[in-house]
This record gives structure tokens, sequence and C-alpha cells, in this order.
């Protein structure tokens, strides 16, 4: 499985309607931009669950999202004259978001999985719909949805209507990065017109096929899943050189040892530590059990490849059920195999909610153990011989003193975070949806805690590698010093006076978000896990 996607050219082509999407798909069309088409088996399902619709749509019998009112108006009959109004209402009135507009690659993989849904021929969709949708994919133009709006449950009403709406030649676009400033917005009518592209007029059932998915949750979590591999990794080799710059031991870390609980996460974590620590001087310059005093180090280093194995184990649990959520078709009502219109809880969000949430506590944990190791590099009292706060003249300079305090802070924002949104419910509806899943707060609040996650890590690299740097003339090994080479590329980590800190961690950040830190330790050790 990949660390990293790498879609370098817009021109890659992501097939949908023969399998389930993957994770590393749908990063690659929500951030790096891949265009996407369906196949030819696909279409011919989309039109044969429509020919279903369409035939239903003349039966005197109700048929829900149909010939109906929705929610707690599923019994009001809708005569014929007015179905294109009752789906061009349900589109406008869902479309109630408010608050900041969420990030494009959000809203792209939101758009993403939806038309996987639409591809599937379990909705209903007219294949002149679902072709705008698509193109609006590939010539990314992206809805506006804002922050606020989803319960979980019918899916992602709120954020998969105001992506509706665009197709409708209503609501807003985000601006072309090209042609204006990042974060102006556009109305839908005129970048669709400048796109050359026709807004639909939807039919019955598609108002309800467009807006009844938990794809902007299932969104969140495959980027989540695919960030978290990255920086699970990066707080091995992090813990690594921390365990190396504070004169630790790997001993601890030898795999029969680890084999004596037989977590799987667990022994990939303490093959990484073993991997990065791998033939360095300075681990070899206290090795002689009778020159080194210490018993056992702190639990922030002895115990890494236990607290991250356990994260481990649970992402590889989140992706199983995103994994199953990218195979599924979440509508309501279905039309089914063998033609009937049924109404189902397919839609309801909670096996990702659950995972949302999860995810949200293991990040706040591996990142409270991050902190933990970069304060003792600062503490004269337990840093082993380094200055204090690694400052170059202590007193004059204060050297790392508030970047713990940064750590500090987003930690405590972590702890916060991981309350889970899913032990939430406020009935709606006229208590027709009377439990809800808030699986979309709980994928708001896990993107901000995966990158607070990233932010504690850079500060760990940070420190570590200055307190590597001056444990010189010894050597760290090869693998700490290819990390803090990619570093040192872009600034400098190196002791000295106090200079612009913030704008240092920052740029550090953005490598570490990036996967810099992998690949530099990769190009030595070999594959990490």
């Amino acid at each position: 499985m990949p660390h990293i996607v790498d879609v370098e050219t817009p021109e890659t082509t992501i097939r949908i309607g023969d399998r389930p999407l993957t994770v590393e798909e749908v990063v690659a069309v929500a951030r790096f931009e891949a265009q996407v088409e369906i196949s030819d088996a696909a279409w011919e399902r989309v039109r044969a669950s429509r020919t279903v619709v369409e035939d239903l749509a003349e039966d005197t019998v109700a048929h829900y999202g149909v010939s109906t009112g929705f929610g707690a108006l599923a019994t009001t009959h809708i005569p014929h004259e007015k179905r294109t109004q009752l789906q061009r209402s349900l589109v406008r009135s869902h479309a109630a978001g408010m608050g900041d507009p969420v990030e494009e690659e959000v809203v792209r993989a939101l758009m993403l999985l939806r038309v996987q849904t639409l591809a599937t021929g379990r909705t209903g969709i007219r294949e002149e719909t679902l072709r705008l949708y698509v193109a609006l994919l590939n010539q990314r133009i992206t809805p506006v949805v804002r922050e606020y709006g989803s319960l979980g449950c019918s899916g992602d009403l709120a954020p998969l209507a105001h992506c509706a709406m665009v197709l409708i030649g209503e609501g807003e676009v985000m601006a072309a990065h090209d042609v204006s400033v990042p974060g102006d917005t556009m109305p839908a009518s005129e970048a669709l017109a400048q796109a050359g592209l026709t807004p639909v007029v939807l039919h019955e059932k598609e108002g309800l096929a467009l807006i009844n998915g938990t794809d902007g949750m299932l969104g969140m979590l495959c980027l989540a899943i695919h960030d978290l591999h990255v920086q699970l990794t990066t707080a091995d080799i992090a813990c690594a050189m921390s365990v190396e710059g504070l004169l630790g031991t790997d001993d601890v870390f030898a795999a029969d040892l680890q084999a004596l609980r037989p977590h799987p996460g667990q022994a990939q974590s303490a093959e990484n530590l073993r991997a990065v620590l791998a033939g360095s001087p300075i681990r070899d310059s206290h090795r002689d059990p009778h020159a080194c005093t210490r018993v056992q180090d702190a639990y922030s280093l002895r115990c890494a490849p236990s607290v991250h194995g356990a994260a481990r184990d649970t992402l590889a649990h989140a992706r199983r059920v995103a994994d199953a959520e990218l195979a599924s078709a979440v509508d309501n009502p279905v039309v089914t195999l063998d033609g009937r219109v049924e109404s189902n809880g397919n839609f309801h969000g909670a096996p990702v909610a659950y995972v949302l949430d999860f995810l949200a506590i293991v990040a706040a944990d591996v990142a409270s153990m991050s902190e933990r190791r970069t304060d003792r590099f600062l503490d004269v009292s337990r840093s082993h011989g380094l200055p204090p706060f690694l400052a170059d003249d202590p007193g004059t300079d204060s050297g790392l003193m508030i970047a713990q305090y940064t750590a500090a802070g987003m930690v405590s924002e972590m702890k916060r975070l991981a309350a889970p949104a899913s032990v939430d419910s406020i009935p709606s509806s006229a208590m027709q949806e009377d439990h809800v899943s808030m699986g979309w707060a709980g994928g708001r609040k896990l993107r901000r805690s995966v990158d607070a996650l990233t932010r504690v890590l850079t500060v760990e690299l940070v420190t570590a590698a200055r307190g590597i740097a001056l444990r010189a003339p010894l050597e760290p090994a090869a693998a700490t010093a290819a990390v803090i080479a990619e570093l040192d590329s872009l600034t400098s980590t190196a002791p000295g006076p106090d200079r612009d800190l913030g704008r240092d961690l920052e740029i550090c950040y953005l490598t570490v978000h990036d996967g810099g830190p992998v690949l530099a330790a990769e190009s030595v050790a070999g594959p990490l896990h």
C-alpha cells in the first residue's frame, strides 16, 4: 500500500463502474485532479435503471421519491405535472448549508463518490444528468459547500444538495484559480456557460439520487486514511530521531520482544524504528551497559510501538470500513437488480461516523506522545547533557521553548476534538429521522486533528534534528541524516542564535504534510510500513 499518492498530470484517468474505487483513487481525483470516466457496462446499468423509474412514474401506486413527497411528507402524492418542480424544490430546499466553504478537495471527493454510486445503476439517474456531473469533476467546476448543514442521515443531504444545485444551473462554485483569487466564488450558471455546459432539468427520482448518501463523510475518511498513513510512519521516524538524540536505547524495539504482544501494527512500528536507527553512531556510543547507567527510557520512547501500533491497527480497521463503503450503492429508495424500487436505511452514516471518531482519538494520542518527546529535549534534567531549550546562549536565547508551547496547545485542542460526534443525535424531519449519525461533524473535526498531528510531528522533527546536531562530533544514523538533510534543504534546523522560528516550522510542516521525511528515510532504509 503506497504511502503517498502522486498523480503528476491531470490526464491521469480513473475509470468508474467495473469495480469499487480505492482510497488512493479518491485522493487522486480529490487532491490531484485526476480525470474520471465511466465504463460502458456502467452506462448500460444507468440506462436500464432509468427505464424502471420511468415506468413507475406512470404507475397509479405511489412510489417514494418518484410520485411522493420526501421525509415526513412521504405520504403526500404529487401529480405528474408537478414532479419536475418537486425535484427542483427538493434540491433548492435542501441546499441550506451555512458557514465557511469547505475545502475543494473535500467537495471533489464528495462529488466523485456520488458519481460512483450513480454509476452503479441502483439510483435511477438519467444518463444526461450523470454526464454533466462527470463534466463538473473533469473541468474542475467545484460547487461551494458550506461547513454546517449535514447530520449524517439521510447521508450528507445539504452538502450534496449544494452540488446538485450546480447541475440545475443554480448556486455558487469556486472560481477557477487561474483567473481569480483563491477563495472567490462565481455563479454556477456563469461557470457552466464558460465551460460550454448546459444545466439539466431534473426528472422523477433524480433529486433524491443526487442528495442521499454518505459521500461527504466518506470522502473525508478517505483523505484522512491517506494522510494518517503517511503521518503514522512519520511518527515512527520522529520517535527514532528522538530516541537517538536523547541517548535512548533501541534494544526495546527488538522483534522478539515485540512478538510477545503480537499486534500487527506494533510489529510494523517497531520494525520502522529499527530500520531508521540502524547503524547509528550516536546509539553505538552508549551501547556498552557498563558505560550507560540508565535502566529504562521514559514511556514516550520505550512504549512508542505500542501506541503507534495501536494507531496503525485502528487505521487498518478504518480502511476496511472505507473499502466496504466504497463498494456500496447508498441511496433511498434504490432500484434493485430485479427492477423493484425499495426504501432502505443504508444511508445512515453510523459505520463511517464511528471510525471518523476513532481516528480522532488515535491522532490525539499519537500527538500527545510526540509532544512529550519534544519536551524531554528542552528540559536539562531529562535531556542528558543538552543545553536548556536547545538554546545557543540560554537566557539570551530561548531556543525551542515556545515551539513546545505551540505543540502543547495543539495537543490540548486535539483532545477536545477527540470527543466523539457519533454519540450525539438530534431528531429531525418531524421525528421521521429520529436518529442521526453526525458523521459529517466527525469528518470536519478529524480533518483539523490530522492537520494538528502533522504540525506536532513537525515540531518534534525540528527539535530532534537540533538535538542530534548538538551531539556532534557523533554522527546520526544514515536514515536520520537523510531526514535532517530533507528539512535543511528547505530551512535550517541547525543550532544557532534565535531566528524566526514560526517561519522555519511552517516551511518544515509543508514537507512533512507531503511525506518528505518518509521519502527521505526510505531512500536509505528502504520501504517503511
